[in-house]
């Protein structure tokens, strides 16, 4: 039962220090009224400003605008 709980604690503790991005176009292909016409026949070539894309990168870098979070100050009481 430990090891179950090892793994699960290192898990999360490292999932923490990551960052994952997800991008997709769905909204702007629906948006755009040149889009709203399909190809006819399949294997017909779509423009690539209509082609429906979903994206996810994952990181453990550092983004270059995050700052670290500062625990040194002491809470105020309002």
């Amino acid at each position: 039962m430990r090891m179950p709980t090892a793994m699960l604690l290192v898990a999360a503790l490292a999932t923490g220090c990551a960052s994952q991005d997800y991008r997709d176009t769905n909204a702007a292909v629906d948006a755009n009224p040149a889009c709203a016409s399909r190809p006819d026949r399949p294997g017909e070539p779509v423009s690539a400003a209509c082609e429906r894309k979903a994206e996810a990168t994952w990181s453990s870098e550092r983004k270059s605008g995050d700052r670290p979070i500062d625990f040194s100050r002491k809470p105020k009481d309002d």
